[in-house]
């Protein structure tokens, strides 16, 4: 890494403590970020650059660097806990990633052991197989693998991570670009069934940002996450509502920071500086960017639930 690079490097990771040090934070919990094996990584980042169907836009990658280097900034930015978030667009990829994930996991102390799933045969033996592994959260992506979450397949693995609370952020809002199955319809059939499954909503919803808060305020495990949400990129094609900003401190303990690293098209401290632009206090700034999470993985000096 050249010199300019390691220099930038340290000014934005000087940025970003800054932010959770005046907060009074021991560092940030982040739940949405993306390690997954380098070949898969580089395809995705190919679409990214070929602006392809499923997103639709420019949509340059602020930190297109090797494994270890990603790795090095979220430690120097202060990231005390993240997330391999890693997702199959057909089916046999799954379980092939979730070894992965439980592969790096072990070498990478910040990182929540991830896994995902497909609804495919054999799905709710390797969705165990990973809870018994160690997995702590999964990554459902109905956009990108284009299946309805009420597959029959799917439904014993649903039971599985609710009885084991293990959570699952699925990306199931329109934004950017509609799905077959995305919105809060099917969220709501599958909810209907499994009310104990902790979901976290990626991206807030985004677009049918009040959709997804209606179903957190009727689900008392459905969570959102920030991920690339008030961001001024977001705001110029799904821009959130300004009627429902009160909705957020009335879910403040509902709500984590997510940001989507490495693939952004804007520096890591814009999240959290569009955060703080919300003007919802340093209160539901600790809450949403350390405190929630930190209670939802039981991690070491988790505040007590209030």
């Amino acid at each position: 890494m050249s010199e300019v690079n390691e220099t930038a490097d340290q000014d934005e990771a000087a940025d970003v403590r800054e932010f959770w040090t005046r907060l009074g934070l021991p560092g940030l919990v982040d739940v949405h970020t993306h390690f997954m094996p380098e070949q898969v990584l580089k395809k995705v980042w190919a679409y990214f650059d070929a602006a392809g169907p499923l997103t639709g836009m420019e949509w340059p990658i602020t930190y297109r660097h090797e494994e270890e280097r990603r790795v090095a900034l979220l430690r120097d930015f202060g990231v005390r806990a993240f997330t391999s978030m890693l997702y199959p667009h057909r089916a046999g990829m799954a379980e092939w990633l979730n070894g992965w994930a439980a592969d790096f996991a072990p070498r990478t102390p910040e990182c929540l052991q991830t896994a995902t799933l497909f609804p495919e045969e054999g799905v709710t033996r390797y969705v165990r197989e990973a809870v018994e592994r160690g997995a702590r959260i999964f990554k459902a992506h109905l956009q990108v693998g284009a299946y309805d979450p009420n597959d029959a397949l799917l439904d014993p693995a649903w039971g599985l991570l609710a009885d084991a609370g293990v959570p699952v952020v699925v990306h199931c809002g329109s934004g950017p670009v509609p799905g077959k199955h995305t919105g809060p319809e099917p969220v709501g059939r599958l909810l209907a069934r499994h009310p104990r499954l902790r979901l976290v909503v990626a991206h807030m919803g985004m677009p049918e940002y009040a959709d997804f808060l209606d179903l957190a305020e009727r689900y008392g495990e459905v969570r959102l996450d920030t991920t690339m949400a008030f961001t001024d990129f977001s705001e110029r094609f799904a821009p959130f509502p300004e009627r429902e900003k009160g909705r957020l401190l009335e879910l403040t303990d509902r709500i984590l920071l997510g940001t989507d690293f490495p693939n952004i098209p804007y520096p890591y401290a814009h999240q959290l500086q569009v955060l703080e632009r919300l003007g919802l206090g340093d209160g539901w700034l600790r809450a949403v960017c350390h405190d929630n999470g930190a209670r939802l993985f039981d991690l070491p000096d988790a505040p007590a639930a209030s």
